[in-house]
This record gives C-alpha cells, sequence and structure tokens, in this order.
C-alpha cells in the first residue's frame, strides 16, 4: 500500500519580491476577507501594496524571507522517517502543501497524483483547528485535488490541540525555559494568533480549542501554583480580536515585578510572528515594560515527542472508518456552541471533495 501524508501550513515569501504576492493570496482568501470576489480581489491588491513595505521591513530582519518551508519540510522529513520505521510495510510519503506560497495546494496536487497513492492523510500543522487555518487549507486541497483527478480514499486530521506527543513536547520545551528562570518569580503566557471576534462569534472553535491545550499543558507541568495566562498576538486591522492581547500581558506581567515565560502555543514552527514579533519586538516592550527577564520558548519543530504525535495521528487516520479524526484518534467533537467545527458543524467539509 502507498500512503502519501500532505503537511498544511501557512507558507512565508522566500524573497523580498515574494512579500506583495504572497500577502495578495492571504487577503483573497475568503476566509481572511469574506467580501465577494469582485470586491475581495481588489481589496487584497490594495491591501498588499500598503502592507508591503513594512511586510518587507519585518522579513528584513530575519534574513529576507520567511524560515516555514525549510522548517516544514524538516518536519515532514522527520515524520517521514518515523512512519517507516513503524510501518515498514508500507510505503509513505510526506508531502508539504502550503497555502499562501510555494508550494501551493495545486503543485502538491500534482506531485500527490504523479506519485499514485492508495490512501491520503491531511495533515494541518496547526493543532488548534480555525476556519482561517486549517478549513481554508483543506478546502483548497480538494478543490485542487479534484483538478488533479485525484481518486484516492483521503482521511483529515481536524485539529489536535491535546494530543499527547504536542502536549508533551510543549511541556519539556517549557520546562527547559522555566529552568533558566533561576527561582525567580514568572508568569506563563501560552501566546496565540489572535482572531476577530466576528469569526469566534460564528462558531469558530479556535479560541476554546487554544484553551484546552494550555489547561492540559498546565496540568502536564505539575507545577504548583504556577502563574499562567492565555493572550493573543499579531492583532491588525479596525476590528475588535479576541483578547487579552500579549502586548497587555507583558505589561501586566512587568507592572507585577515577573519574568515572563512565553510560549507560542498554536505556532509549530518558526516565522515571522515568533522570529521578530515575539523574540524582538515583544523582547523590546519587556525591557521597557519593567520586566526582570523574558524567556521566549522555542516551537516545538521536530521534538521527538512532537513528531511522534504526529505519526500517531496519521496512524489512527489510516486505520480509522470515519473521514476525520482529532487528538489521539477519538471521534470528539467541539463544545456545542463552536458550530463551525468539522465534526458537527453544518459545513461538514471533510466529507466532501475526494473523500469516500
Amino acid at each position: 500500500m502507498k500512503v502519501a501524508v500532505v503537511l498544511f501550513n501557512l507558507g512565508g515569501p522566500d524573497s523580498p519580491e515574494a512579500v506583495e504576492p504572497f500577502l495578495r493570496n492571504l487577503f483573497t482568501d475568503p476566509a481572511i476577507i469574506g467580501a465577494p470576489g469582485f470586491i475581495r480581489r481588489p481589496l487584497a491588491r490594495f491591501i498588499a501594496g500598503r502592507r508591503g513595505p513594512v511586510a518587507r521591513e519585518i522579513y528584513g530582519r530575519i534574513g529576507g524571507r520567511s524560515p516555514i518551508l525549510p522548517q516544514t519540510e524538516a518536519q515532514a522529513r522527520a515524520l517521514e522517517g518515523v512512519l517507516a520505521e513503524r510501518q515498514p510495510e508500507t510505503q509513505l510519503r510526506v508531502f508539504v502543501s502550503m497555502r499562501y506560497w510555494h508550494p501551493l495546494s495545486d503543485a502538491t496536487a500534482g506531485a500527490v497524483k504523479a506519485w499514485d497513492p492508495d490512501k491520503i492523510v491531511l495533515l494541518p500543522l496547526y493543532p488548534q483547528m480555525s476556519t482561517t487555518t486549517s478549513e481554508s487549507s483543506v478546502k483548497d486541497w480538494f478543490a485542487s485535488a479534484a483538478r488533479a483527478g485525484i481518486r484516492a480514499s483521503t482521511r483529515v486530521v481536524c485539529c489536535y490541540p491535546t494530543q499527547t506527543g504536542f502536549i508533551e513536547a510543549a511541556a519539556g520545551l517549557i520546562r527547559q525555559s522555566i529552568d533558566k528562570t533561576g527561582g525567580q518569580p514568572f508568569r506563563l503566557l501560552f501566546s496565540a494568533h489572535g482572531l476577530p471576534e466576528k469569526v469566534i462569534r460564528r462558531g469558530d472553535p479556535y479560541q476554546w480549542q487554544v484553551e484546552q491545550s494550555a489547561e492540559t499543558i498546565v496540568r502536564r507541568l505539575a507545577l504548583p501554583d504556577l502563574d499562567w495566562s492565555i493572550c493573543y498576538q499579531s492583532r491588525v486591522g479596525p476590528l475588535k480580536w479576541i483578547g487579552p492581547s500579549t502586548e497587555s500581558e507583558i505589561k501586566r506581567a512587568g507592572d507585577d515585578g515577573k519574568a515572563v515565560v512565553l510560549f507560542p502555543v498554536a505556532f509549530v514552527s518558526e516565522h515571522s510572528e515568533t522570529l521578530v514579533e515575539l523574540d524582538i519586538e515583544y523582547r523590546e516592550l519587556a525591557h521597557r515594560s519593567g520586566v526582570p527577564a523574558f524567556h521566549r520558548v522555542a516551537t516545538v519543530g521536530i521534538a521527538d515527542a512532537f513528531i511522534d504525535g504526529l505519526a500517531s495521528l496519521v496512524e489512527s487516520a489510516l486505520s480509522s472508518t470515519g473521514r476525520a479524526i482529532v487528538n489521539d484518534g477519538g471521534f470528539a467533537s467541539c463544545a456545542a456552541p463552536h458550530s463551525r467545527c468539522p465534526l458537527i458543524g453544518p459545513s461538514a467539509i471533510w466529507s466532501t471533495g475526494s473523500m469516500e
């Protein structure tokens, strides 16, 4: 049996010249801007033109390009190695598909079609499901797969906010940073990418799942009287976003005289939002706010526990009779208010396309 695993991630510009096209792709996505296409497309070009110079400056601080593709490729190769050891009777190949920059889903679907697998597992590198990330990527994949003529049996990993490997990897990295505090009082901040409040009100389960991740990691740390909170970064535009903001939580820690240990709970690889926003901008804010020490925890990357957890998700998908799985292979769904959960919501994108 031949199995193709497709890893989904955001993508990022690979040169200064790619910044505006990347932004155009981002803002053309109806999951990001919900206006009709005849409005959305020119609006995307306008926003990309306005934000392009600032974004190029941001990427210039990390070498002029995003590191997300080579890091995702490293995760793909690590996952391929673990799966080869655990499933020696199966031919397994891991592909990478980016949402807003190369390799885009059309190119990846073409490569998967050429390899001609018997089964496909779609695995978003977003532990917490959102309509703006996992759903957008999977919808885009099914459109590309249809154009490529892919008919292989397909399973989708919906989300894994409390998956054992992810939690273990996160807790291990956080412990390393806590050790660096030297016993001084600190506050553990779980920083996640923010979303406009209206997205959550429409039933997006992302915020609830971020909370599940943070609470599960705290239980795994098992530290008495741990001071911790969840916060959200990367706010743009005039809309009201979910909070509290990472910026306000850093300032609060300074007011309380506490060091900060900051973990990017919704990111599994490094990119501009961790390397620039967290490592540079928020570190400078912490210094100005009187935070005694600022320790940024690394993303889970290719940590053994995380890659093992991804392999377990793939194995659960291959052995399941359902179309979508969460966490350690169960079919638990989001809490009832989150109507955009793909397992309970009306869109049910996971049971369409080329899936059996």
